[in-house]
Parts: C-alpha cells; sequence; structure tokens
C-alpha cells in the first residue's frame, strides 16, 4: 500500500478549550459576587442570591455539566463567604442561607444535564446534517461521471478523502480485477483476492478485521442491492488500524448504497445502448433481407419458369433442364428460409380488415375469435401474410404448401384459398382479404 497523510488532533487543543470554559466560569461567578458586593450595603443582601442564579445557568449551558457543577459550587461558597452571617466565613447561621446554597447546586446540576442533553441532540443533529450533506455530495459527483471506470475512481477518490485510508474498487468472479484505486498503484496480495472474491459472493464485509479472511490486508465492502452485488470496495490504513470505525459504518453504508446506484444507473444505460444498437441492427438487416427477397425471387421464378416451359417442350436435354428446374428451386427454398430469418421482434401481428394473423403463435382471429385452418390452409395464409400487399404466384404458393413436386396442381390452390374466405371474409363472394391476380397468383390486402 502506498503511504497517505493522516492529519491527527492536537492533544493541547483539548486541554485548552477545558482551560478556557473553567476559567469562563470562574470569571462568572466573581463578576456576580462583585456586583452583589456593590448591592448589599444599598439594599441588602436578598436580592443577592439571585444574582448568582444567571452565572449558574450560562456555565452549564455554554459548557456543560463539569463547569455548571463547578459554578454552582463557587456561587455557594462565595454567597456564604461574603453575604451570610457571619460573613467571611463558611458558617451559616440560618435555615434559610442553607436552604439558597442548595438550591444554587441543585440548579446547577439540573440545567448542566438539560444544557449537556440539548448540546448532545445538537450534536446529532449537526451529525446527521453533515453525514447528509456527504452523501449528497457523493451522490452529486457520481452523477456527473458517466462511465463504470470514472465512477469508480470518483468514489474511490471522495472515500480516500472522507475515510484518510486507502480505496479501491474490484469486480467480477471468480479472479476480481481492480476497477480503480487511489492512491494509484496499490495491488492485491492472493489472500486479498480471495477476500474480494468471497465478498461479492456473499455479499458480506471481509478481509482484516473481520472473522471472514483474517490473512488479507484489506478489509472488503459489498456494493450492490439486495439482489445482487455489482462490486466491492477494498478500504485499508497504513498502520494496520481499521479503516473506518463503528461510528463511521453508516456513513460508509449509505455512501455504498449511492455507489451501487450509480453503478447500475451505467450498467442499466450500457444495456439501453446495446439494445438500441441491436434494434438497429435487426432493422438494417430486415431491410437487406427485404431486399434480397425483391431482388433475387423474379430472376429465380424467372428461371424456373423457364425451366418448366423446356421440360414441356421437351427440345432440350432433359436432364439439363431437370438440373436447372431442382437448382432454381434449390435456390428459392434458400432465400425463403432466409427472408424468414427476421427477428421475431419486429414482427408483430399482421392485421387485415377484421383478421388477425399471429406467426409466431399460429394462430387466426377474425373479430378477436380463434379461428381453426387446416395445416394446408395456414401455410398458403402465412406465406401471403410474411408478404402483404405483394402478389405470390400460383407456384410459389404451391411450393411452399405442397412441395415442389406439385406446382403445376393449381386445383389444390384454389380449392385452399376457397376456404381460407369461407371462414375468413366478410363476403366470400365478393373477396377483400384474399384478391386473385389473374392468371399469376394471389395477394393479401393488409388493413
Amino acid at each position: 500500500m502506498l503511504p497517505i497523510d493522516v492529519v491527527e488532533p492536537h492533544p493541547r487543543r483539548a486541554v485548552a478549550g477545558a482551560f478556557q470554559s473553567y476559567a469562563g466560569t470562574l470569571a462568572l461567578v466573581a463578576a456576580s459576587t462583585l456586583v452583589g458586593l456593590w448591592i448589599a450595603p444599598r439594599w441588602g443582601t436578598a436580592p443577592v442570591d439571585m444574582l448568582f442564579l444567571p452565572a449558574v445557568l450560562a456555565a452549564a449551558a455554554l459548557w456543560g455539566i463539569g463547569p455548571g457543577l463547578v459554578a454552582g459550587i463557587a456561587a455557594a461558597l462565595s454567597y456564604n463567604f461574603f453575604f451570610t452571617e457571619p460573613v467571611h466565613t463558611f458558617r451559616m447561621n440560618r435555615v434559610a442561607d442553607v436552604v439558597t446554597v442548595v438550591i444554587l447546586l441543585i440548579v446547577a446540576l439540573v440545567t448542566s444535564r438539560l444544557a449537556s442533553a440539548m448540546r448532545s441532540q445538537a450534536r446529532l443533529a449537526a451529525a446527521r446534517g453533515e453525514r447528509n450533506a456527504t452523501i449528497a455530495g457523493f451522490a452529486g459527483r457520481l452523477l456527473s461521471c458517466s462511465g463504470e471506470k470514472e465512477i469508480a475512481l470518483s468514489a474511490c477518490v471522495e472515500l480516500r478523502r472522507l475515510l484518510q485510508c486507502n480505496a479501491l474498487l474490484v469486480s467480477g468472479l471468480p479472479s476480481p480485477q481492480i476497477v480503480a484505486a487511489v492512491p494509484d498503484g496499490n495491488r492485491l496480495t492472493p489472500s486479498d483476492v480471495a477476500a474480494a472474491a468471497l465478498c461479492i459472493e456473499s455479499a458480506m464485509p471481509a478481509g482484516r478485521g473481520t472473522s471472514r479472511m483474517q490473512p488479507a490486508e484489506w478489509v472488503f465492502h459489498p456494493v450492490g442491492s439486495a439482489e445482487s452485488v455489482l462490486a466491492a470496495v477494498g478500504l485499508a490504513r497504513d498502520d494496520g488500524m481499521p479503516p473506518v470505525s463503528d461510528e463511521q459504518l453508516p456513513l460508509v453504508g449509505n455512501l455504498l448504497d449511492q455507489l451501487a446506484l450509480a453503478l447500475e444507473r451505467t450498467r442499466l444505460d450500457d444495456q439501453a445502448r446495446n439494445f438500441a444498437a441491436l434494434r438497429e441492427r435487426d432493422r438494417l438487416r430486415s431491410a437487406l433481407l427485404s431486399s434480397i427477397g425483391q431482388d433475387l425471387r423474379p430472376p429465380i421464378e424467372a428461371i424456373a419458369g423457364a425451366a418448366r416451359d423446356l421440360r414441356r417442350s421437351g427440345s432440350s436435354d432433359k436432364a439439363l433442364v431437370s438440373a436447372i428446374g431442382s437448382e432454381s428451386a434449390r435456390l428459392d427454398r434458400y432465400l425463403s428460409n432466409l427472408l424468414e430469418l427476421e427477428p421475431a421482434a419486429d414482427q408483430r401481428p399482421i392485421r387485415a380488415d377484421h383478421v388477425t394473423i399471429d406467426l409466431f403463435q399460429r394462430a387466426v382471429f377474425k373479430n378477436d375469435k380463434d379461428v381453426h385452418l387446416t395445416p394446408k390452409e395456414y401455410t398458403v395464409l402465412a406465406e401471403l401474410a410474411k408478404h402483404p400487399g405483394r402478389v405470390l404466384t400460383h407456384e410459389h404458393l404451391l411450393r411452399t404448401a405442397w412441395g415442389p413436386a406439385q406446382e403445376g396442381q393449381t386445383e389444390y390452390l384454389r380449392v385452399a384459398i376457397r376456404s381460407i374466405r369461407q371462414k375468413l371474409e366478410r363476403e366470400p363472394g365478393r373477396p377483400r382479404l384474399i384478391v386473385n391476380e389473374p392468371g399469376v397468383g394471389y395477394r393479401l390486402i393488409p388493413g
């Protein structure tokens, strides 16, 4: 670990503060005594005891229970020595004087305790405010970071500044790697790596000072939500002392929660960007596949049609014509398979008038009611739905539903189309869903 500068509070400051509080207490009592000595010859000693109450109250409120008690005792002794009979002695002959001294002591004690409680609450409120301000500042700095590396580095810088210790962030399993470290150059021993892995796996602190991995030099705290641990923060001091005291644990926990939120936000942003890029890639691929289908299918169909004409004429080599026909059919099948590679996310149910065709659920609905189609009928309708608005030839539909050997059996196709119209059209005699292109094929009219 690299050395860091730690600023220790000077012990003389505490001694000087205590001396000032007790000196101020005695000064208040002395001032009250002087005022009493000026009043007593003129108006008697009756009002003098009230002069000491402000001094006692002020000492207790300003400096706490110790100076408050000293003020009460000093006020009682001063009142007894200067203002009770016999004067200039600590003897008291009147019960009223004894009661006055006792009241001064009780006032000092009660006021000191009340003031001490108020100061404790004020310190607690100030500490909470300071902690909230620290958390808010920490979260604000993380919010200004854009990537995981930048967030990790900013978090380590802030943890080092707040805790006065070395800090690093690690992530990944089974062998966690350092994402950022402050000061730069800190390295992990095999025991530290094992402690970090244990921390990430168990979502519990591990390392030096814990019962989970004593040989490690660092203590690791998990960073994550209740569902998963995203990373671990390692803390260590050069003097071997615990980097986080018990009083600092709540603050560190809140800071690590803010760090987890920042890391989760960054990862969600990365996922959103990747998803957008994936959708754009799929859109381009779909456009490319559609363009390929539109550009290549007509030539392939023309070649297949020419091969059929040559076969009917009988004037050409039958083996060659058969090979041409087979290869064109294979190319058409490959092209059809290629067009079916479009991502399912881009293929929403197709609506045509009052009919909905869901190719991925293999379901057809008419007015939101399920319609049963035979396998051949569904194959013909699905092929038309894959190319809405385009004319598909009789041969193409026959080849898709019945196979290449039945390309000339147009009667099969007419029967299937007639049955589909009977089940889906509002008026089967006047079809609006599947229309005929005479001598060519059929077209699905999208709604």
